[in-house]
């Protein structure tokens, strides 16, 4: 795997407990967590990641009905 460039998430406060992301010359999209002490990677497809986001995104607004995208 080549070096990779990790970025802070912009929604991390200070602390230990940050997501960082990354991705490669093949597009793949790599993700970390910053007080992980194995230092695990998880890979993806960006559309995976995409989709990742999406969730996540419905989940943090309550006021949005289950299955309906903002």
């Amino acid at each position: 795997m080549p070096e990779l460039t990790w970025q802070k998430s912009s929604h991390c406060q200070e602390g230990n407990s940050c997501v960082h992301i990354a991705t490669d010359p093949t597009g793949t999209i790599h993700l970390t967590e910053s007080s992980d002490p194995t230092a695990a990677i998880l890979s993806t497809t960006p559309s995976v990641f995409a989709a990742l986001v999406r969730a996540s995104k419905r989940e943090a607004s309550p006021s949005t009905p289950q299955g309906h995208a903002t």
